[in-house]
């Protein structure tokens, strides 16, 4: 009875080292390149040693659109800091639609374009908006977000990756 006691106190442990291990190897941001509206073109390696979030929205979501205000906000008052934001659009989002939006709201973090939606999909097919990852300074996702968000929650999370 005790080894096989023993033997299952190994396999829970077995399972349990896998489990966290898989969980914390799968955190890590996608290695892309992003191409601004400009032209300029960033990578996630280029970004580390900042706290980046990497928003993806469309010009037609009334939720992205509500938030924007408050995306700006933070930028502004985080980048400083060492906080970046990227706008991703998605794929379906005309161009012309994203420029404009981009101008008009005078978006001050880079807006990049998905149009082969090939950065939806290394983020985990992204599909639905809006859809943010928040990556911590050594280049991990510690936080996605679909939707609506506890901004105070949000906040606390920017500032515990900041300060670490």
């Amino acid at each position: 009875m005790k080894k096989i006691l023993i033997g299952l106190a190994a396999v829970v442990a077995i399972g349990a080292a896998t489990l966290w291990q898989s969980q914390s190897s799968a955190q890590a941001a996608p290695d892309v390149a992003f191409t601004d509206l400009n032209g300029n073109i960033v990578t996630m390696q280029e970004l580390r040693g900042k706290v980046v979030l990497v928003k993806f929205w469309a010009t037609s979501c009334t939720t992205c659109v509500a938030q924007m205000p408050a995306t700006i906000r933070h930028y502004q008052e985080l980048k400083a800091r060492g906080f970046d934001t990227i706008a991703v659009a998605m794929q379906y989002d005309p161009p012309n639609y994203v420029k404009n939006f981009t101008d008009t709201r005078q978006l001050p973090f880079r807006v990049v374009i998905d149009a082969q939606g090939k950065l939806a999909q290394a983020f985990g097919d992204v599909s639905l908006t809006p859809t943010s990852f928040l990556i911590d300074k050594q280049g991990n996702i510690i936080k996605r977000y679909l939707g609506n968000y506890d901004e105070k929650a949000f906040m606390a999370t920017i500032e515990q990756a900041l300060a670490s």
